[in-house]
């Protein structure tokens, strides 16, 4: 099996390298230290079309590649982890709600289109304080109401929720029947009643903005439902399966762009009459380190390739998910001491790095249900 890209991925790759070093580089720590999300620039990634990358154009996307996607993230994330996270909420979570669901074509490309290009921004709503990785456990509820519904709950963790435009909301249509009335919605900003909460105050991925969102008596059309009542929790667990390979590239991203710091660094450091590279156990440390960076690759790649061929790719998913963020954080963690003193510090971007990965073993299924997931099918 062949993972190597072609020449329409490695040119999305090279556009989303050239944004990242020219774009984002330069003002990281600051944007890092006030945790501003550079909205600008998000706009301006997405005029290329890149958010819509993996979606067909009948519906609003670009009709591209699922391995070009996730390429691109993985290059956006070896130099913003917390930008690289927005890109994937967008288009794996928003996107793949949409896209994923049996809502008509021209409401997908209603609420698709627009963020192809970056005009507009989507959010996911599924996790509540009762439940993370219990996602049957939702309190949020959906009354029919003539031509509309009307919701109420709330939302947490919803990245990107604070500026975005769009929003699928998960909720119950029947609190009794649990996730067999499980619904969803896209909600628009502004809707009365439909308001941001606490945005969090993170370790790590700082310039994300992550918040509560809360419904109070918010009336949605029914012409927003994307999934019907029954339908809403097979949608979001499709869904969020796409949503970890979006999630791997991340870490993927972060792992490769410690890596090439560290390695660096390396070659330049000067300790007892010679580059600290030429002292053995660091030098094999770093073997060790790429040598998992590239089995975590493979397995992403081939998550990505499967999703991409229209073949089962949940285990995948969860494979690539488990490995790529495992590596992250081992990566980074190694990074920072193999910096020494200056890993620590934030000029050399490493401690930052370490910070933003931890977070990707937990959201969109912590690791430990990645491994459920893995042996259900073992067992099953």
């Amino acid at each position: 099996m062949n993972f190597e890209p072609n020449e329409s991925q490695l040119q999305t790759q090279t556009i989303a390298r050239e944004f990242a070093e020219k774009d984002l580089l330069p003002t990281i720590r600051e944007r890092d230290a006030s945790r501003a999300f550079p909205l600008d620039l998000f706009r301006k990634f997405g005029k290329t079309g890149i958010y819509g990358l993996p979606y067909a154009t009948e519906i609003g996307g670009l009709g591209g590649s699922y391995l070009a996607y996730v390429l691109a993230v993985e290059e956006v994330s070896k130099v913003d982890g917390a930008f690289g996270i927005a890109f994937s909420v967008d288009t794996s979570l928003y996107g793949g709600s949409i896209a994923n669901s049996s809502a008509p074509d021209a409401i997908k490309k209603k609420f698709l289109a627009p963020i192809t290009y970056g005009e507009k921004i989507g959010s996911f709503g599924l996790t509540e304080h009762s439940a993370g990785s219990d996602a049957a456990g939702q309190r949020t509820v959906a009354v029919k109401d003539g031509d509309s519904y009307i919701l109420n709950g709330s939302k947490c963790f919803n990245t990107n929720g604070p500026m975005a435009d769009y929003t699928v909301i998960y909720c119950l249509t029947d609190p009794e029947l649990g996730t067999k009335g499980m619904a969803a919605f896209v909600v628009e900003k502004g809707t009365p009643g439909f308001t941001v909460g606490q945005v969090e105050d993170k370790m790590g991925i700082r310039t994300a903005q992550v918040s509560d969102m809360h419904l109070t008596n918010v009336r949605v059309p029914v012409e927003n439902m994307i999934a019907k009542p029954g339908e809403g929790f097979k949608l979001a667990m499709k869904t969020l399966d796409g949503g970890r390979i979006g999630v791997a590239a991340q870490g993927l991203g972060i792992a490769k762009g410690a890596f090439e710091i560290a390695r660096k660094y390396m070659m330049e450091r000067q300790q007892f009459g010679k580059p600290i590279c030429k002292q053995q156990y660091l030098a094999f440390k770093m073997a060790e380190l790429q040598t998992k960076i590239q089995a975590a690759e493979l397995l992403l790649y081939k998550a990505a390739m499967a999703k991409e061929e229209g073949k089962p790719y949940t285990v995948p998913a969860a494979m690539a998910k488990l490995t790529c963020t495992n590596v992250a954080m081992e990566v980074t963690s190694e990074a920072v001491q193999m910096l020494g003193g200056n890993g620590y510090m934030k000029g050399y971007h490493v401690e930052r790095m370490m910070r933003d990965a931890k977070i990707t073993q937990i959201y969109e299924g912590t690791n430990e249900i990645q491994k459920l997931v893995i042996s259900g099918q073992l067992f099953r």
